[in-house]
């Protein structure tokens, strides 16, 4: 692995006497690029897709840039409802967490080692949009001239009568989006067909709406709520998912999504699941995910896991005696059953040369690992304005950091 050698010189950086003798003391990391380190993908393994009567050649990439992630097949396929999740949810953060959280929990059923991932083929865009929508009452589908057989949205009508006020807080949407993931899985040699799905079901924590005269509102939903709705529509999906033509008899698995707050700065998380054995019709267990994210610093973690509370602002204070320059530092950590897994922390501050940059990363990269427990996955983004300047990884139970320096 390549590595970028101590600077001999920092003159172009503005360090106190104290930054200096902080970093004799840590040490100038070692820095690994992961340019230098990423894996050269030959073409990969050829097979048939068998799809029921169609058959079409595919291909397995032939390496995995980690365990925890899925080999994708190709050609890549997008799903026919591709961007919806990206319009029906509130920030960027839930968009992100909605995915990878699903794909986590799948592997509990389907092990990345032993399946394959495609993007969802069965439910198209059209499907899910009709899914999302409120049911209609009688008189709202002679008004709209709907047909009865179009008439399946999996939200709780909204009152002919009453203020906008009135009528949403009554009847506030709970499901916001729907997503889908196939699972694939090899047959023979050289052939491989869908072996699960997984579906995620978004709810909505706080439901938005105007008011006539075009004032916002909005009413939150309790978690007990959340929940009632959220196994009552899973249900009516399941049932809707086995009438579909290849559905029948393929494991299923559903999971649960508490989306967060327009506001909010950390995403929402995944709270329920349930696997469904082939053919079954029924969701007989549901298994509590005990997973949050938190902000650091808040009042929340502080409260809450005050150990990981304190070792953030003491990696925060050695961050900032660094330079005299103001840094922003803002961490988000994942726990899962009450243990953190992973520490996102993004800093951002001015920089006046690369000779900075690269000092400044080798300084946080000696904290990373100094700071935090090694059974912690901590990913630290390093920007100025308008752009990212470097990225260090410190995988749980490694040895060492990749380390990257943007050019």
């Amino acid at each position: 692995m390549k590595r970028i050698s101590p600077l001999r010189s920092l003159v172009a950086c503005r360090w106190t006497n104290r930054a200096r003798k902080r970093l004799a003391a840590v040490g100038l990391a070692s820095i690994c690029l992961l340019s230098a380190c990423a894996p050269k993908f030959d073409k990969g393994e050829e097979v048939v897709q068998d799809k029921g009567s169609k058959q079409q050649e595919a291909v397995i990439p032939k390496y995995n840039i980690a365990d925890s992630y899925y080999r994708v097949i190709l050609p890549f396929k997008p799903s026919g409802a591709r961007g919806e999740v990206v319009n029906d949810l509130n920030t960027r953060l839930d968009v992100d967490e909605f995915e990878t959280g699903l794909m986590r929990l799948a592997t509990e059923q389907f092990p990345s080692d032993e399946y394959l991932f495609q993007e969802g083929q069965y439910l198209d865009s059209e499907t899910v949009g009709k899914w999302l929508a409120r049911k209609k009452t009688t008189r709202q589908l002679k008004e709209e001239k709907m047909k009865p057989e179009d008439n399946i949205g999996l939200n709780p009508p909204i009152s002919d009568t009453g203020t906008n006020e009135q009528k949403n807080k009554q009847s506030p949407i709970y499901l916001a989006s729907i997503l889908e993931h196939d699972y694939l899985v090899k047959i023979d040699n050289d052939k491989v067909k869908l072996g699960g799905i997984a579906i995620g079901l978004a709810l909505n924590s706080v439901h938005y709406y105007s008011t006539e005269q075009g004032y916002p509102r909005e009413v939150k939903i309790k978690d007990d709520v959340i929940e009632r709705e959220g196994k009552r529509i899973a249900a009516e999906v399941l049932k809707r998912l086995r009438s579909m033509k290849g559905l029948g008899n393929v494991p299923i698995t559903i999971a649960l999504y508490k989306q967060a707050p327009r506001s909010s700065v950390v995403p929402g998380h995944f709270f329920a699941v349930a696997h469904v054995d082939e053919g079954s019709s029924t969701i007989d267990d549901w298994e509590a995910v005990n997973e949050e994210y938190y902000l650091f610093p808040s009042d929340e973690a502080e409260e809450n896991h005050r150990d990981d509370w304190l070792k953030f602002n003491n990696f925060k204070s050695d961050v900032e005696d660094f330079f005299p320059n103001y840094t922003g530092i803002v961490g988000r950590g994942l726990y899962v059953n009450d243990q953190l897994q992973k520490l996102t922390i993004n800093i951002t501050m001015p920089f006046y040369g690369k000779a900075e940059v690269i000092g400044f990363t080798q300084y946080v990269t000696g904290l990373v690992m100094e700071k935090f427990p090694d059974y912690i996955t901590v990913n630290v983004y390093i920007a100025s304005a308008g752009q990212p300047e470097s990225l260090i990884v410190r995988q749980a139970k490694a040895d060492e950091p990749f380390v990257h320096i943007y050019q």
